[in-house]
């Protein structure tokens, strides 16, 4: 059990019999009354952002995590086939459950599997993967009246903007958290 005293970012808590992920929390005293816990939670078999507040003092169940690193084999239609690198089973995703993690997998692509009351509930990637451009327009010298990026699609069909020097053909390195483009390689 852990007590909303014991709050911290990144805790996971069982709240309405589904597993929440504590972004944020701050204690709110309020005069003659107790003091209540405002927090934001994420839901993480859905990803939802939710608001709630809690007496303070409120016991919920803590669920332990377990990180296992998986290995993305292919896809096929709306499922995603991983391989379990430790006991080399192979794990089936749905792409609700990846969200937008789906455009920067890559085939033999390594990732981490987070594991909660036996069963996957989130996949973690690399803060950064390199792609390969497969089609961007070409960019003109001195154009910079549409501020310097243009869009590039990437060799897993994402779309996203680039600097006009990024031509098809290359390797960028992008961030998976926010989906924008980093440097060159």
């Amino acid at each position: 059990m852990i007590s909303t005293s014991e709050f911290k970012s990144g805790v996971v808590i069982k709240f309405d019999n589904q597993l929440f992920q504590i972004l944020d929390f701050q204690l709110v005293k309020m005069q003659q009354r107790q003091p209540i816990v405002s927090t934001k939670l994420r839901n993480l078999k859905t990803g939802n952002v939710l608001e709630q507040k809690f007496r303070s003092g409120e016991k919920f169940d803590e669920v332990f995590l377990e990180d296992k690193p998986i290995q993305y084999l292919y896809r096929d239609g709306d499922r995603f086939h991983f391989m379990d690198s430790e006991s080399y089973h192979e794990v089936l995703i749905s792409a609700e459950l990846l969200g937008d993690k789906v455009n920067f997998l890559k085939e033999n692509s390594e990732a981490i599997g987070r594991y909660g009351e036996d069963r996957l509930i989130s996949v973690e990637l690399p803060a950064s993967v390199e792609l390969a451009v497969t089609e961007t327009e070409p960019g003109i010298r001195g154009d910079t009246a549409k501020s310097g990026t243009k869009p590039a699609k990437l060799e897993t069909g994402a779309t996203l903007k680039v600097p006009l020097f990024v031509s098809t053909g290359d390797s960028i390195r992008v961030d998976t958290r926010t989906g924008q483009y980093l440097e060159r390689v």
